[in-house]
């Protein structure tokens, strides 16, 4: 398993516009969690990015007297570990019961049920290509 990421929600708000933008100064992901309707004083959300890239979820470069920060993780790394800490907590490890939670508490489109139906017709095809 890759490194663990436990982010809070304004963390992955902030790491959205990261990902979003590629690289942002502090005031550029002020002035867009503003426009999310997010008020957060200019000095916090550079403490947040501060955080985060003690936790080495962020960089940053200096041009002239600006930092800008850019993510040096992917969306992908983040959702695939924050889900396998809660598949573990939550579910005891049963991806089965994760899914099936999911399947049971939500209107699922007949599409996503499609699509569910096919990844795991592939998954299983696939774990029978590693058995031959």
């Amino acid at each position: 398993m890759s490194e663990s990421h436990q982010l809070s929600d304004l963390q992955l708000g902030l790491l959205r516009i990261l990902w979003d933008r590629g690289e942002a100064t502090a005031t550029d992901v002020h002035t867009a969690l503003l426009e999310q309707d997010r008020e957060l004083a200019p000095t916090t959300v550079s403490t947040m990015l501060s955080r985060l890239e003690k936790k080495g979820t962020v960089t940053h470069r200096v041009e002239g007297r600006q930092f800008i920060y850019r993510a040096l993780v992917s969306e992908d790394e983040v959702r695939r570990s924050m889900l396998s800490r809660v598949t573990d907590y939550f579910f005891g490890g049963d991806v089965s019961a994760l899914v099936s939670h999911l399947v049971e508490d939500r209107d699922v489109d007949p599409d996503d049920v499609a699509r569910l139906k096919q990844l795991l017709a592939q998954r299983s095809g696939d774990a029978e290509d590693d058995d031959a």
